[in-house]
């Protein structure tokens, strides 16, 4: 018969886990799990949305830039209107005068090539007119340019004729039917112009006459026109 010793402990023996502990320590795993998957969905969402945002926010920092961008554009073109409209205003008006100033400079020019005894005071007179619409226009920003003796600039002369001419070089402007005028350095009126033609050379070779561009015409045609011209 066993007997228990005096101060002894029973020793303790191995705990043995029961499957609904297994179960439910499986569980807790699982819904760990769980969490930790919500939470990664979760963060990327959050950093998709965060993306999102900061292109959005980029998006709308290029837009405001564009758009200052334009407005100072739309100032300093408002300036620019606003400050072409009070130099050139009065174009229109100005025009309208010029052939005031046209008529009164062949007056003067006339009375000059006319007798200086009767027509001296005549002169002065108008020349004293000019002189004084001259320096008003000049107070709105008009002047007159001289195109005589400068080469043909198709911005600044209308030709009016062309001339042969062997004392000067081909287009070039020899004499003005009408003065050219600016205004605040726009071109107002272009300048009329005779300009300059190179000559054409022509000699004679075996009775027939040789023109410059190596086309030859008969003389005796030359002839036979020129007194079909005569009758």
């Amino acid at each position: 018969m066993n007997t228990k010793e005096p101060g002894s402990r029973p020793k303790k023996g191995k705990k043995v886990e029961t499957g609904s502990q297994v179960t439910k320590e499986e569980g807790k795993v699982v819904e760990k799990g769980e969490k930790e998957e919500e939470n990664e969905d979760r963060e990327e969402e959050l950093k998709k949305q965060l993306q999102a945002r900061e292109k959005e926010a980029t998006e709308n920092f290029d837009r405001l830039l564009r758009t200052q961008a334009e407005f100072e554009n739309y100032k300093k073109r408002m300036e620019r209107e606003r400050t072409d409209t009070i130099k050139f205003c009065n174009g229109n008006l100005i025009m309208d005068m010029l052939p005031i100033v046209d008529n009164l400079e062949m007056a003067l020019q006339h009375g000059e090539n006319s007798s200086p005894n009767n027509s001296q005071p005549l002169v002065e007179g108008v020349e004293m007119v000019l002189n004084q619409l001259m320096k008003s226009l000049e107070k709105f920003g008009v002047t007159s340019f001289s195109s005589v003796g400068e080469k043909f600039d198709p911005n600044r002369h209308e030709a009016m004729m062309q001339v042969e001419s062997d004392e000067h070089e081909a287009n070039f402007v020899i004499s003005e039917f009408q003065k050219g005028y600016f205004l605040n350095d726009r071109l107002l009126r272009p300048a009329k112009v005779t300009v300059t033609a190179p000559r054409v050379k022509s000699g004679t070779e075996n009775g027939n006459i040789v023109n410059e561009d190596k086309t030859t015409t008969s003389v005796t045609t030359q002839v036979d026109r020129l007194k079909v011209e005569d009758c």
